[in-house]
């Protein structure tokens, strides 16, 4: 049985710590003592070892009850509180938007910003006014750079959250803005396919290196019609399969109690068994994707595996 999920704790505001008695002399002391984590001024939760993304979503959950009633919270806070996969993404101000012409700005804690924002472009989260996925996405395809953008649109697809034709919709909503080319150009690398980050980089890589396009999270099966597994990338005609970062991959769903080596050798007997059915494949890790240089040994390797056919 999976153990229980830790609680997280709620964000608290100055304003009432005080109303309920608590001073500012006390207040100090448990600041002190690491009780209690400062997310942005005057807001504060209780300790607690948050991750990044649930960090700003409880900075957000602060941040609602001190901003106007116009306020949406949008763009990376937006994706964090819809759980979308946020990667090389700052995490430091919260973001909003407000239906307005003018009024932009940013400050330390925050950045505002004035667009149109349409009533079915909202929903709510936890409580919290947030863009919808589409609105969402897009606005990060508009301001993040490309490969980053595109990550965030992969993890969305690849989640649920949101379709291809439901993008296209708000990317064709947003003609008239800042940035939508680039969010057309976001949109038309995505692929709903790619399981994190790594994959998003390596398909745009595979591409900008003049590679023929691989199908994503292809599942192999033998001739007698057994599965034999799931490859990152797969090219039909060359039987060749390439597959990214496997030993982190296959200690992502590992239970807290389970063999990390165990995990290793039955992922080494399935890479045995599509090996045996004619399968090349190719593996890369994090420190091949940096740039082309760092990947072109890969690109050799693969070109290799897909000249057996030609």
């Amino acid at each position: 049985m999976d153990p229980e999920p830790r609680p997280v704790p709620a964000p608290v505001l100055r304003r009432d710590l005080l109303a309920s008695g608590v001073g500012d002399e006390e207040l100090r002391r448990l600041r002190t003592s690491g009780r209690l984590v400062q997310l942005r001024r005057g807001a504060y939760v209780g300790a607690g070892d948050l991750a990044p993304e649930e960090r700003h979503r409880q900075t957000v959950r602060a941040a609602v009850r001190t901003l106007s009633p116009d306020a949406v919270f949008s763009h990376v806070s937006a994706a964090a509180m819809h759980g979308i996969g946020l990667w090389r993404v700052p995490l430091d101000r919260v973001e909003v938007t407000r239906n307005r012409r003018s009024g932009a700005r940013t400050v330390p804690s925050g950045r505002f910003h004035a667009a149109a924002l349409a009533a079915d472009e909202i929903t709510v989260v936890d409580g919290v006014p947030v863009t919808t996925v589409p609105r969402t996405v897009v606005d990060l395809a508009r301001a993040l750079p490309f490969v980053v953008a595109v990550a965030v649109a992969d993890a969305a697809l690849h989640a649920g959250a949101v379709t291809v034709e439901e993008l296209a919709a708000a990317v064709a909503r947003s003609a008239r803005r800042p940035g939508t080319p680039a969010a057309r150009r976001v949109l038309a690398a995505a692929d709903g396919g790619a399981d994190g980050p790594g994959e998003t980089r390596s398909r745009l890589l595979l591409h900008s290196c003049g590679l023929p396009a691989p199908a994503t999270q292809h599942g192999l099966r033998d001739p007698a019609g057994r599965f034999l597994g799931r490859v990152d990338f797969w090219w039909q005609q060359a039987r060749v399969a390439g597959e990214f970062d496997g030993r982190i991959k296959y200690g992502r769903g590992l239970h807290p109690a389970g063999d990390l080596e165990e995990v290793l050798w039955q992922e080494k007997l399935r890479e045995d068994a599509i090996r045996a059915e004619g399968v090349a494949v190719v593996r890369w890790v994090w420190g091949d994707l940096r740039n082309a240089t760092s990947f072109a040994p890969t690109v050799a390797r693969l070109e290799r595996a897909l000249d057996r056919v030609r």
